[in-house]
Protein backbone atom coordinates (compact mmCIF):
# COMPACT_ATOMS: atom_id res chain seq x y z
CA UNK A 1 0.00 0.00 0.00
CA UNK A 2 1.40 3.50 -1.06
CA UNK A 3 1.64 6.08 1.58
CA UNK A 4 -0.44 8.38 -0.33
CA UNK A 5 -3.36 6.33 0.43
CA UNK A 6 -2.30 4.67 3.87
CA UNK A 7 -5.77 4.55 5.69
CA UNK A 8 -6.76 3.27 9.20
CA UNK A 9 -10.57 2.41 9.09
CA UNK A 10 -13.51 1.52 11.80
CA UNK A 11 -16.75 0.53 10.56
CA UNK A 12 -19.55 0.66 12.73
CA UNK A 13 -23.21 -0.36 12.68
CA UNK A 14 -24.84 1.23 15.39
CA UNK A 15 -27.78 0.51 13.37
CA UNK A 16 -27.02 -3.50 11.99
CA UNK A 17 -29.86 -3.35 9.40
CA UNK A 18 -27.01 -2.58 6.55
CA UNK A 19 -24.38 -5.34 8.01
CA UNK A 20 -25.59 -8.17 5.85
CA UNK A 21 -25.12 -6.23 2.67
CA UNK A 22 -22.95 -3.40 3.36
CA UNK A 23 -19.31 -5.19 3.89
CA UNK A 24 -16.24 -4.01 5.62
CA UNK A 25 -13.98 -4.92 2.22
CA UNK A 26 -16.79 -2.91 0.08
CA UNK A 27 -16.32 0.06 2.37
CA UNK A 28 -12.83 -0.46 2.55
CA UNK A 29 -12.75 -0.16 -1.52
CA UNK A 30 -15.02 2.78 -1.66
CA UNK A 31 -13.16 4.69 0.86
CA UNK A 32 -9.92 3.89 -0.64
CA UNK A 33 -10.39 4.92 -4.74
CA UNK A 34 -12.45 8.50 -2.98
CA UNK A 35 -8.77 8.69 -1.09
CA UNK A 36 -5.97 11.93 -2.17
CA UNK A 37 -3.81 10.86 1.36
CA UNK A 38 -3.77 8.67 4.49
CA UNK A 39 -6.79 9.16 6.39
CA UNK A 40 -7.85 7.58 9.86
CA UNK A 41 -11.11 7.26 9.19
CA UNK A 42 -14.76 6.33 10.97
CA UNK A 43 -17.81 5.05 8.92
CA UNK A 44 -20.88 4.78 11.08
CA UNK A 45 -24.56 3.44 9.91
CA UNK A 46 -27.31 5.11 12.39
CA UNK A 47 -30.86 5.12 12.77
CA UNK A 48 -32.88 8.38 11.42
CA UNK A 49 -33.18 9.16 15.78
CA UNK A 50 -29.43 9.01 15.98
CA UNK A 51 -29.10 10.84 12.17
CA UNK A 52 -31.33 13.69 13.44
CA UNK A 53 -29.77 14.33 16.83
CA UNK A 54 -26.33 14.84 15.09
CA UNK A 55 -27.62 16.91 12.32
CA UNK A 56 -29.47 18.86 14.96
CA UNK A 57 -26.76 19.08 17.43
CA UNK A 58 -23.68 19.93 14.89
CA UNK A 59 -25.04 21.72 12.15
CA UNK A 60 -28.28 23.39 13.09
CA UNK A 61 -30.86 21.00 10.87
CA UNK A 62 -33.62 18.90 12.88
CA UNK A 63 -34.13 16.33 10.28
CA UNK A 64 -31.74 12.97 9.28
CA UNK A 65 -30.17 13.29 6.49
CA UNK A 66 -28.00 11.07 4.07
CA UNK A 67 -24.68 11.56 5.10
CA UNK A 68 -22.50 13.11 7.57
CA UNK A 69 -19.23 14.28 7.71
CA UNK A 70 -17.37 15.25 10.74
CA UNK A 71 -13.93 16.17 9.79
CA UNK A 72 -11.41 16.78 12.78
CA UNK A 73 -8.61 18.88 11.28
CA UNK A 74 -10.97 20.66 8.83
CA UNK A 75 -9.83 24.68 8.15
CA UNK A 76 -6.41 23.71 9.76
CA UNK A 77 -3.28 23.63 7.89
CA UNK A 78 -2.16 20.16 7.79
CA UNK A 79 1.28 18.59 6.77
CA UNK A 80 1.29 16.24 3.91
CA UNK A 81 2.23 13.28 5.75
CA UNK A 82 -0.53 14.13 8.77
CA UNK A 83 -3.52 11.86 8.11
CA UNK A 84 -7.10 13.59 7.36
CA UNK A 85 -8.99 12.47 10.13
CA UNK A 86 -13.31 12.28 10.02
CA UNK A 87 -15.99 10.38 11.46
CA UNK A 88 -18.42 9.71 8.49
CA UNK A 89 -22.18 9.08 9.71
CA UNK A 90 -24.47 7.31 6.94
CA UNK A 91 -28.46 7.28 7.89
CA UNK A 92 -30.09 3.91 6.78
CA UNK A 93 -33.37 4.83 7.00
CA UNK A 94 -32.69 7.87 4.32
CA UNK A 95 -30.34 5.81 2.76
CA UNK A 96 -32.97 3.10 1.66
CA UNK A 97 -35.22 5.71 1.34
CA UNK A 98 -33.19 7.81 -0.88
CA UNK A 99 -32.03 4.70 -3.09
CA UNK A 100 -35.47 3.55 -3.74
CA UNK A 101 -37.07 7.00 -5.11
CA UNK A 102 -33.90 6.95 -7.06
CA UNK A 103 -34.19 3.53 -8.35
CA UNK A 104 -31.02 2.28 -7.32
CA UNK A 105 -29.45 -0.25 -5.08
CA UNK A 106 -28.57 0.11 -1.65
CA UNK A 107 -25.23 -0.61 -2.70
CA UNK A 108 -24.86 1.53 -5.09
CA UNK A 109 -26.00 4.83 -3.16
CA UNK A 110 -23.89 3.63 -0.28
CA UNK A 111 -20.67 3.77 -2.51
CA UNK A 112 -21.60 6.93 -3.78
CA UNK A 113 -22.59 8.40 -0.20
CA UNK A 114 -19.22 7.00 0.61
CA UNK A 115 -17.51 8.73 -1.66
CA UNK A 116 -19.02 11.52 -0.99
CA UNK A 117 -18.50 12.09 3.03
CA UNK A 118 -14.61 11.24 1.93
CA UNK A 119 -14.24 13.63 -0.56
CA UNK A 120 -15.57 16.17 2.65
CA UNK A 121 -13.25 14.51 4.67
CA UNK A 122 -10.63 16.09 2.23
CA UNK A 123 -12.01 19.56 2.33
CA UNK A 124 -14.35 19.14 -0.83
CA UNK A 125 -17.05 20.64 -0.69
CA UNK A 126 -20.12 21.88 -2.61
CA UNK A 127 -21.52 25.48 -1.32
CA UNK A 128 -21.36 27.19 -4.26
CA UNK A 129 -21.96 26.30 -8.19
CA UNK A 130 -18.48 26.00 -9.25
CA UNK A 131 -17.19 24.12 -5.94
CA UNK A 132 -20.57 21.89 -6.50
CA UNK A 133 -19.44 20.85 -10.58
CA UNK A 134 -16.39 20.18 -9.29
CA UNK A 135 -17.03 18.03 -6.35
CA UNK A 136 -19.75 16.22 -8.33
CA UNK A 137 -17.65 15.57 -11.52
CA UNK A 138 -14.53 13.77 -9.45
CA UNK A 139 -17.34 12.25 -7.60
CA UNK A 140 -18.64 10.99 -11.29
CA UNK A 141 -15.07 9.31 -11.84
CA UNK A 142 -14.88 7.81 -8.88
CA UNK A 143 -18.40 6.01 -8.57
CA UNK A 144 -18.17 5.13 -11.98
CA UNK A 145 -14.45 3.70 -12.07
CA UNK A 146 -15.83 1.75 -9.41
CA UNK A 147 -18.48 0.10 -11.56
CA UNK A 148 -21.35 2.06 -10.84
CA UNK A 149 -23.74 4.32 -13.04
CA UNK A 150 -23.27 8.00 -13.01
CA UNK A 151 -25.08 9.27 -9.71
CA UNK A 152 -25.72 12.32 -10.85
Amino acid sequence: MSEKNKLALSVQYADPRLQEEITRPMIRKWVKAALFAPAELTIRFVDAEEGQELNRDYRGKDYATNVLTFAYNEGEEVAEDEPTRADIILCTDVLQREAAEQKKTVEEHTAHLIVHGVLHAQGYDHEDDEEAAEMEGIETEIVTGLGYADPY
